[in-house]
């Protein structure tokens, strides 16, 4: 039946195993647009200020390992909405590798193209877009692609601990209803998403590589 009428509604938590799955997309791509908006700026930050790198990384390296199953009742406690505390929770989860990638690609542009950017006399804005934005993407990609991964596993912890509609809650309403064909059919789709979320981001940066030749 969640197979078969993959997008039905029949009531909250009885509905198609795609239509599941759409609601969790849905909330991993606002927290994940949080996490990149977020992330992406404060990277640079790291990458060109050594002060402010001085200054906050011993904060990331002490908020990054937090797990998400603490990240969540905060969460709950500030918004008072499941939903806001989930995209919450996997902004803040899985903003770090874009932070720390971001972070590293500016630190690898060599010094030469500073130099010259220098002796153009090039602005901060032209500068970031023209130099420091196309030589540290590689890297930036490399986080994105992690945030992604880490986002789509944080919404199912989210989604499990909170009962909405999803993918993680139906995996929690089958398990706690001991229908162990439907939580191996979770499994399967959570899989099967993740490998499909990574495929495009490697897509979408090679046609950008590509662009960019």
């Amino acid at each position: 039946m969640y197979i078969a009428k993959p997008f039905e509604k029949r009531g909250e938590l009885d509905q198609g195993i795609l239509r599941f799955t759409w609601y969790s997309l849905v909330l991993v791509a606002k927290g994940y647009a949080l996490a990149i908006v977020l992330g992406t700026p404060l990277g640079f930050l790291l990458g060109m200020s050594k002060t402010f790198t001085r200054g906050f990384d011993p904060i990331i390296q002490i908020l990054r390992p937090v797990s998400p199953l603490a990240w969540l009742p905060l969460g709950l406690v500030l918004f008072q909405r499941s939903e806001p505390a989930a995209i919450f929770t996997i902004a803040i989860c899985s903003m770090w590798p874009t932070v720390l990638n971001t972070a590293v690609g500016v630190r690898a542009i060599p010094q030469d193209y500073l130099n010259v950017a220098k002796v153009l006399r090039l602005s901060k804005w032209t500068m970031l877009w023209k130099i420091l934005l196309p030589a540290a993407l590689p890297y930036m990609f490399t986080g994105f692609r992690l945030s992604l991964g880490i986002a789509w596993l944080v919404i199912v912890a989210a989604e499990m601990l909170t009962g909405v509609p999803g993918v993680g809650g139906f995996l929690w309403q089958e398990y706690n209803s001991l229908i162990y064909e439907h939580i191996i059919l979770c499994i399967l789709t959570i899989g099967l998403v993740g490998f499909a979320l990574d495929r495009l981001m490697s897509a979408i940066e090679q046609r950008l590589k590509w662009s960019a030749t």
